[in-house]
């Protein structure tokens, strides 16, 4: 992933608040077998200190892949917005020559893969998830020996995702002035489509910290 410096993350906790802000889906790629494309796998993940844990259906073709190279990469992405070529034409240029542009968040994690099979183990990964996904504790217990989930556990498998590489982009025209800058934001909320709304409030939070930008 491509990071210019306007485009970094401006520290840790900005990426580490941005995924814990409910950015809590995003794609495992996986390198595929010799000669075949590599594979990706969209799901849901939660983290745990300097891991991701994830499960799929034990049918997922990915698992070959995975024990063939554990080597993963898993991508988050977000707060995501076209910004049309006239919003960003400077002010002595036709608005026609504004050169078009994507605004987004994302978060690249290099992992290495540890698949996890003991039904113990899959059952403690799955009281973490939902930990996560349904903290008011409104579900069944999840132990190996108890339905429903006992008698499930052997459908999937879990894993878990050590993590070797954090790569952040936070990609809002930090590079243009904050006037620039502030006038898109408006202009993405007033047109109000998909993310434009959040994408413009991470535009404004990336104004607010850094004003205009220095090299």
């Amino acid at each position: 992933m491509f990071i210019q410096p306007w485009d970094a993350a401006l520290d840790d906790a900005e990426w580490q608040t941005w995924i814990a802000d409910g950015h809590d889906f995003g794609q495992l790629s996986v390198n595929g077998l010799p000669g075949q494309a590599p594979m990706v796998v969209p799901t849901h993940f939660t983290s745990d200190n300097s891991r991701l844990l994830i499960h799929l259906a034990r049918p997922n073709p990915v698992w070959e892949a995975i024990e063939y190279d554990p080597n993963v990469t898993f991508t988050v992405i977000g707060d995501y917005a076209f910004v049309p070529g006239p919003w960003r034409a400077k002010p002595d240029t036709p608005p026609t020559d504004g050169v078009p542009t994507s605004y987004y968040a994302a978060v690249r994690f290099t992992c290495r893969a540890h698949i996890v099979d003991a039904p113990e183990a899959k059952a403690e990964l799955l009281r973490r998830q939902l930990a996560h996904f349904q903290p008011n504790g409104d579900h069944a217990l999840v132990a190996v020996d108890q339905p429903p989930y006992g008698r499930m556990l052997s459908g999937i498998r879990g894993l878990r995702l050590d993590v070797t590489e954090v790569r952040a982009k936070f990609k809002y025209d930090d590079n243009k002035p904050a006037e620039h800058r502030t006038t898109v934001a408006d202009r993405l909320t007033a047109r109000g489509q998909a993310l434009d709304v959040p994408t413009a409030g991470q535009q404004r939070r990336r104004l607010d910290r850094t004003g205009d930008w220095k090299p």
